[in-house]
């Protein structure tokens, strides 16, 4: 009796630990949602290894998706689109680097207008082992904004890659490319 109790006990202990790492491998920093209250247009979501697998599938063109998600154990994408140009919280979307910079994360790339209101591109990287383990992409234009983030083993050319593909906003030359206006 006492050796089931055990057993009990450490089957709950390891399935709380591997929920704890999983919720910290998909960590998405508090104020995201928020920040697209105000949007005309949301686009939320997030899709697991096996689903990003499935829709690699899809794709049959692109020979290279295939190895890039071998690494990836998911992505979870915020797209937001506003009427008018700055109507996102600022200091909501400060907050949400200043939560990447207290959890430890590296600020690979930080780029901003000049006029300081609109326009920014945001990279963070965290490192486990070594090894890139999770990349958070933040684009703010004047009435958009993306937020990309990915887990799992992957390089920044990697990511690159991923983009046009599961709702990642296609970047070219450093600058993200709308996507076109289906309604038009």
């Amino acid at each position: 009796m006492r050796l089931s109790h055990i057993a009990f006990l450490i089957l709950i202990t390891g399935s709380i630990a591997t929920s704890s790492q999983a919720q910290q491998q998909d960590w998405i920093p508090q104020g995201i949602e928020s920040l697209g209250q105000r949007a005309s247009s949301r686009t939320e979501f997030t899709l697991d290894h096996s689903m990003l697998v499935f829709a690699s599938k899809l794709d049959q063109d692109d020979e290279d998706l295939p190895r890039v998600i071998a690494g990836v154990d998911g992505v979870s994408v915020h797209s937001y689109r506003f009427p008018k140009p700055g109507m996102y919280d600022s200091d909501v979307l400060s907050s949400v680097r200043e939560q990447y910079h207290a959890a430890g994360w590296r600020h690979m790339v930080n780029t901003h207008n000049k006029d300081g209101n609109s326009g920014s591109t945001d990279l963070w990287i965290r490192y486990q082992n070594n090894v890139i383990r999770n990349v958070a992409v933040l684009f703010a234009g004047q009435n958009h904004l993306n937020f990309v983030a990915v887990s799992g083993s992957i390089s920044p050319l990697d990511l690159f890659h991923l983009a046009g593909h599961f709702g990642i906003p296609r970047i070219e030359g450093g600058v993200l490319v709308p996507v076109p206006d289906s309604n038009r």
